[in-house]
């Protein structure tokens, strides 16, 4: 441990230089861009940037990037707050609890909130990257298929013991998503799937186009069937008025550990900040004393959710770069970007290039710092939108949904699912589905899929593959404990409901 401490101070001689600090603000800069464009998102951010940086120097190129990440996941918050539109799929969790505080006229609080918990979170992930580099690194190497399908069905499982919801209706919203997911090219196979002689479901549907659609286009719906709700609040937006929300956001102390530990754990596991987001919320509804409250404007849902996004981001960096297993989209393509900088990711890499490894994990730091502020010297900005009336603001809001589902593939039939999945949202918000199981399903449900048939190849077929393995065996049982926990409580509590 005091090696990696002297080894971070030399990471801050290369990190902070004029040159790596303005690069920094540039990437933090387009990164609140990418974020609010709920179309981009920063994989593909990253991978539009990547072929800019092949003449750079590979400290300098991956500090770039890498801020473009961490601004993306902050700006991700931005629309979900304000217009129930998640710029990531990290952020839809952010929506339960970030937009109605927000309809009901603290917005300033709401964004103060979210940008303060993203940088906590953020900053806990890089302390333990530079505390337990080793450590860590030794336990994802005992990941296999068989551990990676054990922790997505723990994410699953724990969404519908602490999700809030009718635990069958979650389960069913899930199983929707995970149909979803299977549609197109089989990653295995080769084989098409679902996609009735359609070309344009070859590649798949889209989660992004399905998030506008449940979330953004919903909303306009539900807003324009009730239009004595869409008044605009009044709301303090200046300067004061987040700083005396950033005194408020401190109360929460125990959410912000609890969250950022649940982050970090699916960070190096492989279940990444959208799973991180969603489980951290639902054992926060579970745990907390206002757990009732969560969806209806809860500042503690909020500050579980945006906390474990970061938390989980900022930790996947450690096996992406140790072990060269990137645990999300975002680390897939940087990991992408050391291969062809000529730098190959693994067990030596701390070893062979510490300049590389250690500037980038002392930027880590900075940067994060640099996209806090950046953020929170907008929240005015935003929050006056706001008070904007619906007749101006709803256009606005089709206008996001529209462009960020052509963002993705520039494809008609995008658009025509985007609205058909706002009709679903809200007929399924109508009879009281939760919509987050499904978006969670489909964007772990190929990686699920994957894994367990990996999983099935390695044992010849035999499903007791997930219990014999000690690890496996371990969160599988958490995740089964989780699955029937509802049934149990329901037990319990059914004696003290039916006296008199």
């Amino acid at each position: 441990m005091i090696d990696n401490l002297a080894s971070l101070a030399n990471g801050f001689l290369v990190a902070l230089t004029m040159k790596h600090i303005l690069l920094m603000v540039i990437g933090v800069a387009l990164g609140l861009v990418v974020g609010v464009l709920p179309g981009l998102g920063a994989p593909n951010g990253v991978g539009l940037l990547l072929p800019l940086t092949f003449t750079m120097e590979p400290v300098s190129a991956i500090i770039l990037l890498t801020s473009l990440y961490w601004g993306a996941l902050i700006g991700g918050s931005t629309t979900s707050i304000l217009f129930n539109i998640p710029g990531e799929p990290s952020s839809v969790a952010t929506t339960f609890d970030g937009y109605p505080m927000a309809k009901a006229g603290e917005a300033t609080k709401a964004l103060t909130f979210a940008f303060l918990s993203s940088g906590f979170g953020a900053l806990f992930g890089v302390v333990i990257v530079t505390l337990l580099a080793g450590q860590v690194a030794r336990f994802a190497l005992l990941f296999s298929p068989v551990e990676y399908f054990s922790v997505f069905i723990l994410a699953f499982a724990s969404f519908i013991a602490f999700g809030g919801g009718a635990p069958l209706k979650t389960l069913l919203s899930i199983l929707i998503g995970l149909a979803l997911a299977s549609i197109g090219m089989d990653t295995i196979s080769g084989s098409m799937r679902l996609t009735f002689d359609l070309q344009d479901l070859v590649r798949g549907v889209s989660f992004l186009v399905v998030v506008i659609g449940l979330y953004g286009i919903a909303e306009l719906i539900e807003t324009m069937q009730n239009p004595v709700a869409a008044k605009p609040a009044a709301t303090s937006v200046d300067l004061p008025g987040v700083l005396r929300a950033a005194q408020q956001w401190l109360a929460y102390r125990v959410a912000l550990l609890r969250s950022a530990l649940i982050g970090c754990w699916m960070g190096v596991a492989p279940g990444g900040p959208t799973a991180a987001s969603f489980m951290s919320y639902g054992i926060g509804r579970r745990v907390s004393p206002r757990g009732d409250n969560f969806g209806k404007g809860e500042p503690e849902g909020l500050v579980s959710a945006e906390t474990a996004d970061q938390a989980a981001g900022s930790s996947a960096m450690l096996p992406m770069l140790a072990l060269g297993l990137p645990s999300s989209a975002t680390a897939a393509v940087l990991l992408g970007g050391l291969l062809m900088w000529g730098i190959t990711p693994g067990p030596t890499l701390f070893r062979d290039n510490p300049d590389f490894v250690w500037g980038l994990i002392a930027s880590m730091y900075i940067s994060n710092l640099v996209a806090v502020l950046m953020a929170l010297a907008t929240v005015p900005l935003f929050a006056r939108l706001m008070q904007a009336p619906f007749v101006l603001n709803g256009p606005v809001i089709a206008l996001i949904c529209i462009v960020g589902a052509w963002t993705i593939a520039g494809s008609p039939f995008d658009l025509w699912l985007m609205m058909a999945f706002g009709a679903i949202g809200f007929v399924m918000k109508a009879l009281d589905y939760p919509l987050a199981p499904l978006v969670l399903a489909m964007v772990l449900g190929d990686r699920t899929e994957d894994s367990f048939r990996q999983s099935m190849l390695l044992s010849g077929g035999d499903m007791t593959v997930f219990f014999t393995r000690p690890l496996a065996g371990t969160i599988m049982t958490l995740a089964l404990l989780c699955l029937f926990f509802p049934l149990v409580a329901r037990l319990f509590r059914r004696p003290t409901s039916t006296g008199t």
